[in-house]
């Protein structure tokens, strides 16, 4: 007889399952109230989470399936490349370092160009029957992978804040964004497109998986983009190799282990590597297509090894995203909005709000109010419970947010803010949260990707000027334009060269909204139906009866 599920409680309140309702709970235990409710009504895969109800037995109990109870007995601190549906290890192993503390906290195996052959050997054989299982159930298995993710919420985000440093609120943040998102790809589907001629001829248009396909997988949102990369290739029949981001491999390698209590051998792996296990894969004329989430450098170098085979790719890439405020907005509440946009997970998202502009009329009161904000937040350990900003994942983003750092310092560009950090002789990857008084736009703090709590602030007063900024760099992945006056704004936002923009709101991404960048920022489509036809060849068929 299948048991009846528990709610259990836990100090990260991620648990089955009232989960928004105890997230919203946490949050408010270590942000104002008011940034808490911001958080929520930012970002839309929130709504979409069980918060009305009063109490946990208003919610129905789920049964809990075999898999799940399987999947109870695997999460323990064994990490190991995925190959086959099996464990694996091999002759050398990487350190893995909490970024708080520079101590290193796990040994994962690194995988062989020897192993790389047998996922791929093990992908192939996996193939033709789970090409042809059927839509449902491939959909069945995506949702029943979300309700094991949802069972082990507290786990996986122990393990974000010790691998990735991410504070409390930002590792519940990707708890609460993931299972939602593998949930809304269980619900995609691709139909035939068929059409009878008037001679009799019936044509239809195929979508048909590639077969074997690759993801590599970024430091910064480690869970919520592997589920990104895999979900829509697996929902569409392909099977999946991941590479784990070699900084941060712990929680893709964990998930994937959990992975096979529900899809066969060989449909999704996981292999733990470096930028050579990268250029193996992508160069490997049996892997089909490769997804990669990643800075621009890195996109280009897989951009020219895929040439030499023509395979597909898509590519997410960097940003330098702008925020542009009117001087119409109510200045307290887009202040709120401004600092979680470009502060959240220490600055560490793709879409961060990364070059805040502000009409000279109200840039006075926003400055003073995101000083203010600013002044609230404490830099350290994620595991204090006091602590509301952890450090930058590894060495060499510490490294380089310094330099941009120096390189203010040397220039002389007015710091309006800056925090403190550890005291002097603890160790860990902290960069104070920085908030820059109107640098000037060729400066490479403004030029650049930060990719960390350093945040430029840019005084503006004329929207034709505006816009020029906006889109003067080499990025084009998301903008936001936020104000009262919605014909401004709309003729502002139609001058907008990015690949996503929002009026009123920022970081609206959802496995149904489509997510791609222009220029630097990247190569083709992920989410949406668009991102799901990605990983499907069109193929044209046409029959005349006999």
């Amino acid at each position: 007889m299948p048991q009846q599920s528990q709610v259990l409680s836990s100090p990260y309140g991620l648990s089955q399952p009232s989960l928004g309702r105890r997230l919203f709970a946490s949050l408010t235990s270590i942000y104002t109230r008011p940034l808490a409710s911001t958080i929520f009504k930012l970002f839309p895969l929130y709504h979409s989470l069980p918060s009305a109800a009063t109490s946990d037995s208003d919610l129905p109990q789920a049964q809990v399936e075999p898999e799940v109870l399987m999947a109870d007995m695997l999460f323990n601190d064994e990490f190991a490349n995925i190959i086959d549906g099996k464990k694996e290890t091999s002759p050398t192993t990487a350190d893995i370092i909490n970024p708080a503390t520079e101590e290193v906290f796990a040994r994962v195996p690194i995988a062989t160009p020897a192993q790389l052959d047998a996922a791929i050997l093990a992908a192939e054989r996996a193939f033709p029957a789970w090409s042809a299982t059927p839509w449902e159930a491939r959909q069945a298995a995506l949702a029943r992978l979300a309700d094991i993710l949802d069972r082990h919420a507290d786990q996986f985000a122990q393990l974000l804040m010790r691998e990735v440093g991410k504070d409390r609120a930002s590792a519940g943040f990707e708890l609460s964004i993931s299972s939602p998102w593998l949930r809304g790809v269980s619900q995609q589907r691709l139909e035939d497109e068929v059409r009878t001629e008037a001679s009799g001829r019936v044509s239809k248009i195929r979508f048909r998986p590639f077969g074997v396909v690759a993801g590599i997988c970024p430091f910064n949102f480690p869970l919520t983009l592997c589920i990104n990369k895999f979900a829509q290739a697996v929902l569409a029949g392909n099977c999946m190799i991941l590479k784990a981001p070699p900084t941060a491999p712990c929680v893709v390698l964990k998930f994937v282990e959990l992975a096979q209590t529900v899809l066969p051998p060989g449909v999704l792996q996981v292999l733990n590597g470096g930028n050579d296990l990268g250029q193996l894969m992508v160069k490997h004329p049996r892997i089909m297509r490769v997804s990669m989430t990643g800075s621009t450098a890195a996109g280009k170098s897989i951009m020219r090894s895929a040439a030499d085979e023509l395979k597909s790719v898509t590519l997410e890439l960097g940003g330098n995203d702008p925020a542009i405020v009117l001087d119409d907005v109510d200045v307290k509440q887009v202040a709120q909005v401004l600092f979680l946009g470009a502060s959240h997970n220490a600055g560490q998202v793709c879409f961060t709000m990364k070059r805040l502009f502000v009409h000279e009329r109200i840039y006075d009161a926003v400055k003073a109010e995101l000083i203010a904000m600013a002044k609230e937040v404490k830099l350290g350990n994620p595991f204090d419970p006091d602590v509301t900003m952890g450090p930058v994942q590894n060495k060499a983003q510490y490294d380089r947010l310094r330099g941009l750092l120096a390189d203010c310092e040397e220039h002389g560009y007015k710091i309006a803010y800056q925090s403190e950090v550890p005291s002097e002789g603890e160790k860990g990857y902290f960069i104070p949260l920085t908030i820059l008084d109107n640098p000037p736009d060729e400066c490479r703090v403004v030029r650049e990707e930060q990719f960390g709590p350093i945040i430029p602030l840019l005084k503006w007063k004329d929207d034709d000027e505006v816009i020029r900024r906006a889109n003067g760099t080499e990025f084009g992945f998301t903008s936001s334009v936020w104000g009262r006056d919605m014909d401004r704004i709309q003729r502002i936002a139609d001058k907008l060269y990015h690949g996503m923009v929002w009026i009123n709101e920022w970081g609206a991404v959802s496995a149904d909204h489509p997510m791609s960048g222009t220029k630097h920022s990247g190569v083709g489509v992920e989410c949406s139906k668009h991102g799901l036809s990605s990983w499907t060849f069109i193929q044209s068929f046409v029959v005349r009866n006999a």
